[in-house]
């Protein structure tokens, strides 16, 4: 199984790596720190070369996690000749490079997500049923009736003076008992997880700086990938609802800087 770096380090954009396997279109390596798509989440792009042959490169398109992570891959133009299409060989080293822009973008929409899971939990006491980030906008879907353009404004509100607070988000690893004896289990939403995951890492967005003995405002079991503190979100911008079947609102918003 691929070692997922990015669970430890969701800010590393390269790194080497060793080719275990070229299947195809797809390289599986023994470590890396590209995310697969997943938890709501678009997979990383970037790119693949050779360590000590850097004009043989390839594109990274898809990042998928089945049995291991696989690295769908295809060939940058010039790559060591017009006819040399093939992957690198087992035990090949290449190094990684994630396309920062997409990555930021994912980060700072995955940590606005959590912040409005946080905020429809506290205001209205709707649980998040599903969520979906893009790399401009996202949506969250909730357990509730129904949203109107006020509750929109209040959610709003409450959004950004917690991206105003800048508070820490960080990471760690947790056993799944010890987490459902001691957390929320309506925030960290354990629930929703297969059985078979034993150990968590658990995503925690902090509590205001001006409170120093407040608790973590926020604690969710996740894999995906996040800023470091909610002031690198930037504003967001509530763009609107709609009803997703009986009992269940989505609800749309956007960076601002991606207006």
């Amino acid at each position: 199984m691929t070692e997922q770096l990015y669970l430890d380090d969701d800010t590393v954009l390269r790194f080497e790596a060793t080719v275990e396997r070229a299947l195809d279109e797809r390289i599986v390596l023994d470590r890396t720190h590209f995310y697969p798509t997943g938890g709501g989440q678009p997979h990383d792009t970037g790119r693949f070369r050779i360590a000590d042959d850097p004009d043989r490169r390839w594109r990274v398109v898809d990042v998928e996690k089945a049995d291991t992570i696989y690295h769908t891959v295809e060939p940058v133009d010039g790559n060591g000749g017009a006819d040399d299409l093939s992957l690198p060989e087992p035990g090949t080293v290449v190094v990684g490079e994630i396309d920062a822009d997409r990555r930021s973008a994912h980060a700072r929409y995955h940590t606005a997500q959590h912040l409005l899971s946080a905020v429809l939990l506290d205001a209205y006491d709707a649980p998040t049923t599903g969520n979906q980030l893009y790399t401009d906008h996202a949506h969250l879907d909730a357990a509730y009736d129904r949203f109107d353009a006020e509750d929109l404004d209040r959610i709003e509100g409450r959004l950004n003076d917690l991206v105003d607070d800048d508070r820490p988000v960080s990471s760690y690893t947790m056993d799944r008992a010890a987490a459902e004896e001691t957390l929320d289990t309506d925030r960290t939403r354990i629930d929703l997880l297969p059985d078979s995951i034993t150990e968590l890492r658990i995503v925690e967005v902090g509590g205001a700086e001006s409170e120093p003995d407040e608790e973590p405002y926020d604690r969710t079991a996740c894999a995906g990938t996040h800023v470091g503190s909610t002031g690198e979100i930037g504003e967001v911008v509530v763009t609107g609802r709609e009803t997703k079947g009986s009992d269940e609102e989505r609800i749309r918003f956007v960076l601002a800087d991606h207006l």
